[in-house]
């Protein structure tokens, strides 16, 4: 009986001291067998989700699995981060993501600006806007967000003029007080079919975001018979659900998207048609 007693608290002495290593060894920390902590980010094909493959090297080694999940439109990804099946998503401009949390009430936050993507005026019907005839007829988004942007660029282009002391950033199409040319607008097209307008020859100058130009082949740069300036104020963001912001993974995402690295990437790869920016 005694050597059985003695057996039974030699194995717990045994098992005591392995549990005691145990702790030990995690309190003490082993990386090589954490589980890295997987952030999900939906965004457009290009130049977004393009820009995130080049990030993923760098938060792979702060342990951080970038899962990057690609979009064709602008409505989908917010939907997806409200209800959770995105960490932050990758897509769109402030004015934009601020018309969206208006409309839907969704509770976002801006977690940083990462680069503007200049809208341009295309035409294969005129090299310039000079050539433009009366009563051409100008494509632009189906995406009121869109139009106070391209209304801007029409007016820093002389084409026309928007009313005195509006937020031109909110201007309708309600807001033209001159067009000269009697130019038509069509404004029946979403913003990722208006490349296939361009292509078919429709309208006779055609708005499009630099995302779906470069998409489709086009250098905004030197196919676009005018573009926006680069001090636009329509900055592409990295979306969260509020509160989200301050958590480790989404600052790694921003700071590694800000890094020299990465905006020496942008500015190669696109040669000015993409522009990076280091802050919100």
């Amino acid at each position: 009986m005694k050597k059985l007693l003695s057996s039974v608290a030699l194995g717990a002495s045994i098992l005591a001291l392995a549990a005691c290593g145990t702790d030990e060894k995690s309190t003490t920390g082993s990386d090589t067998t954490a589980e890295p902590t997987t952030l999900v980010v939906g965004a457009s094909n290009t130049p977004h989700a393009a820009i995130l493959e080049q990030v993923q090297p760098i938060l792979e080694k702060q342990g951080i699995e970038l899962q990057i999940e690609p979009y064709q439109d602008y409505v989908l990804p917010n939907q997806d981060l409200e209800s959770g099946d995105l960490d932050a998503n990758y897509f769109q401009h402030i004015p934009y993501f601020e018309g969206q949390k208006a409309e839907f009430n969704y509770d976002f936050a801006n977690a940083g600006g990462i680069h503007i993507e200049p809208i341009g005026i295309y035409s294969k019907k005129y090299a310039s806007l000079e050539e433009l005839p009366e009563g051409a007829t100008i494509l632009l988004s189906n995406s009121v967000a869109d139009h106070g942007r391209m209304l801007s660029l029409l007016e820093a282009q002389g084409l026309i003029k928007l009313a005195d002391g509006i937020d031109k950033t909110k201007a309708e199409l309600k807001d033209v007080v001159e067009n000269p040319k009697n130019l038509v607008f069509d404004y029946d097209t979403a913003p990722e079919m208006l490349f296939q307008m361009y292509d078919n020859e429709e309208g006779d100058a055609v708005l499009i975001n630099s995302n779906f130009a470069i998409d489709n082949g086009i250098n905004p740069l030197e196919d676009a018979i005018a573009i926006e300036s680069g001090d636009s104020p329509y900055v592409n963001i990295i979306a969260v659900q509020s509160g989200d912001e301050d958590s480790k993974e989404i600052k790694a995402l921003v700071e590694a998207l800000h890094s020299k690295e990465i905006q020496d990437f942008i500015v190669e790869e696109w040669g000015g048609s993409v522009v990076p920016v280091d802050g919100k």
